[in-house]
């Protein structure tokens, strides 16, 4: 019974001495990682800058395939964040401050244990050099975990190793990997929707996109509004020559509701139109192709484009149902009408030359 005591005892020291140890060790850490991506700058940027991008690329969801991330109205640019809930603990993350396709500065939060995450990206000999640090305190449940696993660099500087070269792996697949069919002449039903309208440069149309949609989507859940087929934009001008768009961005409901005067989200709807339709299978970044080889059809085919409706983008399959950009679905509609129908032009005939009649003489008698 005096050696369970003892024993007893031994345990309880070593339990205190280890606990002695983990407290009095280093708080602080200082973890940077850097790789050579190949892709353009913007492109590295954008995709990093969208939180619902990480899930194909964050090497945590490998370690923990249990793991559930939860997304707000807001997952892009300045005050956008995500959180997720794992078998090793819960965090949440969102973006302090940027600077477009240069840097983008974060605040992690994961157990405790708070940290400032930084992004530069920065062009280089055969793609982006993308470097990615992190730099905070451990909380207490974190420096024991980090004792018993090779320290704060090893544990984060290895995670940050394998998703730098998942990124590379996904953006060269993910982005390179898509489809263009133009379908042909269809009728696209009208229906009832409630838009967001902006102008907005082309260039940034995709971004725009990726902030605006989800930004509606909770406006749907906030007001009880139910979406009754898939969300669409409609692009009212496309001056290519001025680089200015102005469009809106639509999701259908199935009746027609009225909004109070002040809303920057308001109603609509849409009239049936005859269009040609085209479908990009893969991400958006080359909807400027699909749009291409549609007008293309268009002239080839001697059809007449009805400039006086707006051009739809339906989002088929899009980045809140499935995270592969490979694997998005966008159905573009270039409304046509049909060709005038021109007077039938006179047929004019110029009349051959009258013969001339030469009286035949009267014989004498």
């Amino acid at each position: 019974m005096r050696i369970l005591k003892y024993i007893f005892l031994l345990l309880l020291l070593a339990l205190f001495a280890a606990t002695v140890f983990v407290a009095t060790q280093k708080g602080n850490f200082d973890v940077m990682r850097t790789a050579i991506i190949k892709s353009p700058k913007s492109i590295i940027y954008n995709y990093v800058n969208d939180y619902r991008n990480w899930e194909t690329f964050g090497s945590w969801k490998k370690e923990d395939p249990k793991m559930v991330f939860y997304y707000p109205k807001n997952t892009v640019g300045k005050g956008g964040s995500y959180s997720w809930k794992g078998t090793e603990g819960d965090g949440s993350i969102e973006t302090i401050a940027l600077i477009e396709n240069q840097s983008i500065h974060q605040q992690l939060n994961f157990n405790g244990s708070v940290s400032q995450v930084y992004w530069t990206f920065k062009d280089t000999v055969g793609g982006t050099k993308v470097s990615w640090r992190s730099k905070g305190s451990m909380g207490f449940a974190f420096k024991i975990y980090s004792v018993f696993q090779g320290g704060a660099d090893k544990i984060i500087g290895n995670l940050y190793e394998k998703s730098l070269a998942n990124l590379d792996e996904t953006l060269d697949y993910e982005l390179n990997t898509y489809n263009i069919k133009v379908n042909g002449i269809v009728q696209k039903t009208g229906c009832f929707y409630m838009k967001q309208t902006i102008t907005s440069t082309i260039a940034n149309v995709p971004k725009n996109l990726r902030i605006m949609l989800p930004r509606l989507m909770h406006f749907f859940r906030k007001n009880n509004l139910v979406m009754h087929g898939k969300p669409f934009v409609l692009y009212h001008t496309y001056d290519v020559s001025r680089g200015i768009a102005k469009l809106s961005v639509c999701i259908p409901i199935k009746e027609e509701v009225f909004i109070r005067e002040g809303s920057d989200i308001t109603a609509g709807t849409l009239i049936g139109f005859k269009a040609v339709k085209t479908t990009l299978k893969g991400d958006y970044s080359h909807s400027k192709e699909a749009w291409s080889k549609t007008l293309e059809y268009i002239s080839k085919h001697n059809l007449n484009r009805n400039e006086a409706t707006a051009t739809l983008e339906m989002y088929t399959k899009s980045a809140n149902q499935i995270a592969n950009p490979s694997q998005w679905i966008t159905d573009i509609y270039f409304p046509i009408s049909a060709k005038p129908v021109l007077p039938i032009k006179p047929k004019y005939i110029t009349p051959a030359p009258l013969t001339p009649v030469v009286p035949t003489p009267t014989p004498e008698p």
